[in-house]
């Protein structure tokens, strides 16, 4: 499956931004030192050797943008609104199982009741859609807007990735 995750990263220029988000990527596919892969690689939409990743999948998104640009707004919205669809489909599941199904089913993980918790506590992988600069997964509002509200050179790089 794929899917596009945004990395937000201090930078001064778009190579900056693309060098920094590449190490938060790297660490989410498990290509630096001491990390834990949650994705089997990313594709940056500066890359276009690929037909199935990144632009050829996705058509053309910005590269990189300040997260006070209109591009950089566009692509915040489009990861903060994923996230919390994410999120609103793995608690109505979990919802619709506790109400549904008694606890031997739900061990049994019928309905992908117990899948769907897991998705709720995670913190990075195909449930989470943005990531600060230590490859951690921003999860609720209050996280995003301490980021934004604390950064005038905050960047958002979006990357294709696959899992």
């Amino acid at each position: 499956m794929h899917q596009v995750i945004y990395a937000l990263v201090t930078a001064s220029t778009t190579d900056q931004a693309l060098s920094r988000a590449a190490d938060v990527f790297d660490q989410l596919v498990g290509a630096a030192p001491h990390a834990e892969a949650v994705f089997d690689y990313y594709v940056t939409f500066d890359d276009d050797s690929t037909t199935v990743a990144g632009s050829a999948r996705w058509g053309d998104l910005p590269v990189a943008a300040p997260v006070g640009s209109e591009d950089g707004q566009e692509l915040l919205e489009s990861g903060w609104q994923a996230t919390t669809r994410e999120f609103e489909r793995n608690l109505e599941r979990v919802r619709e199982g506790v109400d549904d199904l008694d606890a031997a089913a739900i061990m049994r993980d019928e309905d992908l009741v117990r899948h769907a918790c897991h998705n709720l506590g995670t913190y990075r992988g195909p449930a989470v859609y943005l990531y600060d600069e230590f490859a951690d997964g921003v999860r609720h509002r209050e996280r995003l807007e301490q980021l934004v509200g604390s950064n005038d050179h905050l960047w958002i790089v979006p990357a294709d990735v696959h899992y």
